[in-house]
């Protein structure tokens, strides 16, 4: 692993994946739909706006194959947070998720052939962890209660117009433009009553993002913290519960084996999948409980095989996130 100032007054970073990487599969979990402008992914080649303690930057990812098979990231970075976004580069392609338990002969005979299958499929994804919890849990919280396009619009309104255009993404240059860093915990603390009303958040939801931001700097140092220890402590926040705590862990930890209890939509995808029927929430956890420790790449995994549930009467889109 490589870092050297290019001349271009961008720093960049050269890293070694150990075993195969799909960056569109192992980043694709972050965005918060296609509308999502912190975060860009084509091809071999991401581009994501972020905030460090050192400050903003912008990051560029491109993942190139060489004859042996053998991987390079590039990582180049702009802005005053240039050098913390590089460091952490590594953890946000999955360079401490380590699958070999998982892919042990052992523990592959006790998993579904969906599941199997799958992953013969997919061997290069990688569950990230960005370490960023305040970028994970607030978009989290908007998600709370209310259909996916709802929130998805709201974020988009919000980033828009309380965020920051990433670092050269406002002017002529390699940023594409239209990159944005999400507003930071000072600035979502600013956001007055009537805009979170335009943007379609309800109280419940502005007022638990207040709370946020005001322990801010304690949530950051959740990051640190193991996975699920990091999960109980956000739960003592009044309007974090279960669901929202896995969503951020998921993210923010790569954690393998956080699921999302309280989601309208899987647990009867996971109980179809694994079944034929659905279940609720204590079934699918009975279902996943024999792989504990990997439930999260169990689900990841189900998601990818290509099982789609049975539709049944009109289309459903609203998810019942709970709040406690």
């Amino acid at each position: 692993m490589t870092a050297a100032t290019t001349e271009t007054s961008a720093l960049e970073l050269v890293w070694e994946p150990a075993g195969p990487l799909d960056l569109q599969q192992t980043l694709g979990t972050l965005p918060r739909g296609s509308s999502d402008r912190t975060i860009m992914l084509a091809g071999n080649q991401a581009w994501l706006g972020l905030a460090t303690d050192a400050g903003v930057a912008t990051v560029q990812l491109t993942v190139r194959t060489h004859d042996a098979g053998q991987q390079t990231v590039t990582a180049r970075a702009w802005g005053p947070g240039a050098s913390a976004a590089l460091a952490g580069v590594p953890a946000l392609l999955g360079a401490n998720d380590d699958w070999s338990g998982f892919d042990h002969p052992d523990f592959h005979a006790t998993l579904p052939r969906l599941v199997t299958e799958a992953r013969r499929r997919n061997p290069a994804v990688r569950l990230p962890a960005t370490g960023r919890m305040v970028d994970a849990i607030i978009p989290a919280v908007l998600e709370q209660k209310v259909t996916m396009k709802e929130a998805r619009h709201s974020f988009r309104f919000l980033v828009h117009k309380y965020g920051s255009p990433a670092p050269g993404a406002a002017a002529a240059g390699p940023v594409p433009a239209g990159l944005m860093i999400a507003p930071s915990s000072e600035q979502w603390a600013r956001i007055p009553s009537w805009e979170w009303h335009r943007a379609g958040v309800g109280p419940q939801r502005s007022a638990t993002v207040m709370r946020l931001t005001k322990v801010a700097s304690s949530l950051e140092r959740l990051a640190a913290l193991p996975a699920q220890e990091a999960a109980a402590k956000l739960q003592t926040i009044p309007g974090i519960g279960l669901w929202t705590a896995a969503e951020v862990t998921q993210r923010t930890h790569g954690d393998a084996d956080s699921v999302s209890f309280g989601d309208y939509h899987l647990a009867a995808f996971v109980g179809r999948a694994l079944t034929g029927r659905p279940v609720d929430d204590a079934g699918m956890g009975a279902l996943l409980e024999p792989w504990r420790g990997h439930r999260q790449r169990v689900v990841r995994m189900l998601g990818l095989s290509g099982f789609r549930k049975p539709a049944f009467g009109p289309r459903m889109t609203i998810q019942d996130h709970r709040w406690h």
